[in-house]
């Protein structure tokens, strides 16, 4: 049931992305992340709310988020700090780079997550494992050698570091998300952890974007901003609910997750029109199978 969770998660990531690049073109960057985070906040914030004043009814249903103290609010404030730093290095490089070299930089997630398991988990690799992690690196290389025929030379772009790190801090975030289901209710953790982050926005834009909003990209709003809340939104809420089952494997929902770039890239190759498809389709194929051994083993 939490693979199957997972899947349709991932397919809203998809979705997600799309718009999340939709949104970003020409566009100011931190004002439409404070705009995407605030609608999202909105979204959940019945949640807490009705299940204050209507704890019986809450109770039965999937969306109740019980009282929690402040040791529980530090930790989700935590990882809204760390989904937020992912975010913005992200959305960054979404605005300035095609949507199909992304993708396949977004797709090496769960190897980082599986670095994270054997570094801090101890966990061991299978040959099979050894095979996945060498094939999604192969394709890894190759990628940034097609994307120098786009003038993307991937040691001195300061946006494919940026995407590089938001893959490295969204991998830290799901081991983070592990530790946080087994000890939170779910619900709470993406009901409050995306509020801090509106909050957090807010406060980003009106001391560092608003007094120099003049000097840089003028913000546009445009409806996909809101599309973003929404396919976010869904994709979390699937997520927390598989991760919390008790057996559910992170490195495992990781790569089943990451999936969704097969939407986002589709979409996005025939929506923008990029170049060289077909070798980044080939590399996306690598890097996917590399991941599926991952998950076979």
């Amino acid at each position: 049931m939490w693979l199957l969770l997972g899947l349709f998660s991932a397919i809203l990531l998809g979705f997600y992305d799309v718009t999340k690049k939709l949104a970003l073109q020409n566009n100011a960057v931190i004002p439409v992340l404070f705009a995407a985070t605030l609608f999202s906040s909105i979204l959940l914030l019945p949640l807490p709310i009705l299940s204050h004043f209507f704890p019986s009814v809450m109770q039965h249903t999937w969306f109740y988020v019980p009282p929690i103290d402040g040791r529980t609010h530090f930790f989700i404030f935590l990882k809204a700090l760390l989904v937020l730093a992912s975010w913005i290095f992200g959305y960054f490089s979404f605005k300035h780079l095609p949507i199909t070299i992304i993708t396949p930089i977004e797709a090496t997630r769960p190897l980082w997550t599986l670095i994270g398991a054997i570094v801090i988990f101890s966990e061991q690799l299978s040959s099979i494992q050894w095979l996945g992690v060498i094939i999604t690196l192969v394709s890894f290389y190759i990628f940034s050698l097609t994307g120098k025929k786009e003038g993307l030379h991937f040691s001195h772009n300061k946006w494919i570091w940026f995407s590089i790190m938001a893959s490295l801090l969204g991998a830290g975030s799901g081991l983070y998300d592990k530790f946080l289901m087994q000890h939170f209710n779910r619900v709470a953790v993406q009901s409050y952890y995306v509020f801090y982050q509106a909050i957090i926005m807010g406060i980003i834009v009106l001391l560092l974007w608003y007094p120099k909003r003049k000097e840089t990209t003028p913000f546009q709003w445009r409806n996909a901003i809101i599309g973003i809340s929404i396919f976010l939104t869904l994709a979390d809420f699937l997520y927390f609910y598989a991760l919390s089952d008790p057996n559910a494997m992170i490195s495992l929902l990781t790569v089943v997750r990451r999936s969704g770039v097969v939407v986002s890239f589709s979409i996005g190759a025939i929506l923008f029109r990029e170049k060289n498809i077909k070798i980044k389709a080939i590399c996306l194929s690598g890097v996917i199978i590399g991941t599926l051994l991952l998950l076979l083993a």
